[in-house]
């Protein structure tokens, strides 16, 4: 059979990959990242945005990581404007495995605030890893800003960037401490907790943050 009748490598890849078969598509992800081809960047990254199954996303991902990183990072990048909370997502996954410092830019205010929580904590992850020296200050100002959003994972994936930026974020951290919203300020005093003993667990944490806004909240007791 002659490479016109058998398809192109990318064209041959894309079939498995939009296959119904999540074993099969997990196979070609593995092949693809153990036999890179320049051919295969792109249908890995459209496939990343629609596949449902993690293991096989994950398997994308670390395909991904295996071509050439300039062309995978071109091919990555406009993901991060797509209108798919998945390929937004899965786009920051891949930029945090890649590791680029070049592509710290690309993680914009928008994508730290963004309405889906899976994007936002992608964006917080991939941001931390990526920050370059100096800039740790003006990222945890802007991570500060989502203290108290969303549920216990959400609020523990958050503590944890912050807590990954070390000293630099303690005095935003502090701050947000004090504010006037119960739910950031108990955030925030438990991610203190979290930064001043990493083995301080979240859920602890959180219940003697709760103790600490509700006690400063109370009435002073006069004689």
């Amino acid at each position: 059979m002659n490479e016109e009748r058998a398809g192109t490598p990318g064209s041959r890849l894309r079939s498995v990959l939009w296959s119904g078969d999540a074993s099969a598509r997990l196979q070609a992800a593995l092949t693809a990242g153990t036999d890179p081809q320049p051919a295969y960047i792109d249908v890995l990254v459209a496939r990343c945005g629609v596949e449902p199954d993690f293991f096989v996303r994950d398997m994308l991902t670390w395909a991904l990581t295996r071509h050439d990183r300039a062309s995978t990072v071109d091919a990555v990048l406009p993901e991060l404007r797509s209108e798919s909370a998945q390929s937004r997502s899965q786009a920051l996954h891949t930029l945090s495995k890649i590791g680029e410092p070049d592509t710290w830019s690309a993680i914009t205010g928008d994508l730290l605030h963004d309405d889906d929580v899976e994007v936002a904590r992608a964006a917080w992850r991939t941001a931390v890893g990526l920050v370059p020296v100096g800039h740790e200050a003006e990222l945890a100002r802007k991570l500060a800003a989502q203290l108290g959003r969303g549920d216990r994972e959400t609020q523990l994936s958050l503590s944890r960037a912050l807590a990954a930026l070390g000293h630099a974020a303690e005095p935003v951290v502090e701050t947000e401490a004090h504010s006037e919203d119960p739910a950031v300020s108990t955030h925030a005093v438990a991610t203190l907790a979290i930064m001043a003993d990493a083995d301080e667990g979240f859920d602890a944490a959180i219940a003697e943050a709760k103790r600490v806004v509700a006690l400063r909240a109370a009435p002073a007791v006069t004689e």
